[in-house]
């Protein structure tokens, strides 16, 4: 059972910061040095200050980043550029964008979600690593807000939730803006119906983007429970989306093998673009790139057992290399790893679906670590949740 409840948020005051577009970031961990520097200059009040801060000098030497998140945070509030809404409230939430030439939205709700230790009504799909948890821990005893959503889906469908949202959205929206990827992100506040978190209930979260997140907000939780009993520290705040009725893209992350041993196997093809246009989640087929006799060469492979792809090309054809693996949604860039010969080979994987990555956590396995690429991704910097405000029991 997935308990969903409404929170007091913080909201940007455009009369004081201007566009949202100047106060947005991606998720946190997809931003790049180069990206971290725009949005420093984008804003005085870009939340970049606060998700993703550097220390600065002083006088009492190198600021605390964590520290300094919170001073920021706290000084916003004060001025009145962050905004607590007058109530408790659900946040409908709209990503529309272009995919293979094709219009697409995807419908969900930002609220507060009761944390559970993982594996009942709330799963992850993907391992963690220790020091992204650590960091993000440091970061929210520091400021003691949500600062991003983790996204999650139920299987669905729900046709109640659905008109809920249709009503929700039909009303004026309280914020929007346009990434870097043409996305339009456009957020509402509405009243707290109960009947939401009723028809809700019965569904189990599947966490698409956020498990560091996530792990983070458990640990957090149990060290405000040791000393304070139960509280706001309880929930966390979370996009919520019906996997069945808006099938959210499941893009691919590339395998970049930088060491070890590499066998070139499968058909050869003409190029990337080939490769691109050939591989299958159903049928289990990937790609590859190596060099052979000094030459760029891609070939296409298939391989057995069942969907998704990325389960099966690990155990197959990577479980030696696994260490010496980096990642990244750009096929074009993996093939430069190869081309540069900054690595032994790359292989290029296709999208699959939430379902397919559902029926492996139903199985009671776990993908391998950067398997998805759930995409869009909710804007950090819509709506914070901060948990001094939050005083659903």
């Amino acid at each position: 059972m997935s308990l969903v409840s409404p929170f007091v948020g913080l909201l940007f005051d455009g009369s004081i910061v201007g566009s949202h577009d100047l106060v947005t970031t991606p998720p946190y961990d997809v931003i790049s040095d180069d990206e971290r520097r725009h949005y420093l200059e984008a804003s005085p009040f870009n939340v970049i200050r606060l998700v993703l801060g550097r220390g600065e000098a002083g006088e009492g030497g190198t600021a605390d980043k964590y520290r300094q998140a919170a001073s920021e945070l706290q000084t916003w509030r004060e001025r009145g550029v962050l905004v607590p809404t007058e109530r408790p409230s659900f946040y409908p939430y709209e990503m529309r964008f272009s995919l293979h030439g094709q219009r697409r939205a995807i419908r969900g709700m930002v609220c507060a979600v009761q944390l559970e230790d993982l594996g009942g009504s709330i799963v992850p799909h993907e391992r963690t690593m220790p020091g992204p948890i650590e960091d993000r821990l440091r970061l929210m005893r520091a400021v003691r807000t949500n600062l991003s959503s983790i996204h999650a889906v139920f299987r669905g469908p729900s046709e109640a939730f659905a008109g809920f949202l249709d009503d929700a959205m039909a009303k004026g929206p309280v914020g929007s803006t346009t990434d870097e990827a043409g996305v339009e992100h456009t957020l509402w506040v509405s009243e707290p119906n109960p009947e939401v978190a009723a028809w809700l209930a019965p569904e189990s979260l599947m966490i698409a983007d956020g498990h560091h997140r996530y792990s983070m907000a458990l640990r957090y939780r149990d060290e405000m429970r040791a000393e304070h009993g139960p509280g706001p520290w309880d929930r966390v705040m979370m996009f919520i989306a019906d996997a069945a009725l808006q099938d959210p893209p499941v893009l691919p992350f590339h395998r970049i093998q930088t060491g070890g041993p590499h066998e070139a196997t499968g058909t050869r093809v003409r190029d990337l673009a080939e490769v691109l246009e050939t591989v299958s989640d159903e049928k289990l087929v990937y790609g590859s790139a190596s060099i052979e006799d000094g030459l760029l060469v891609h070939r296409i492979g298939e391989l057995a057992g069942a969907p998704p792809a990325v389960c099966a090309l690990h155990e197959r054809v990577l479980e030696r290399v696994d260490a010496e693996l980096r990642f990244t949604p750009d096929a074009v860039e993996a093939e430069d790893a190869v081309r540069n010969r900054e690595a032994v080979a790359a292989y290029f994987l296709p999208p699959t679906d939430a379902a397919r990555i559902r029926d492996v956590i139903d199985r009671g396995e776990r993908l391998p670590r950067k398997s998805t690429y759930f995409w869009p991704k909710p804007r950090t910097g819509l709506v914070l949740r901060p948990l001094d405000l939050d005083a659903t029991e």
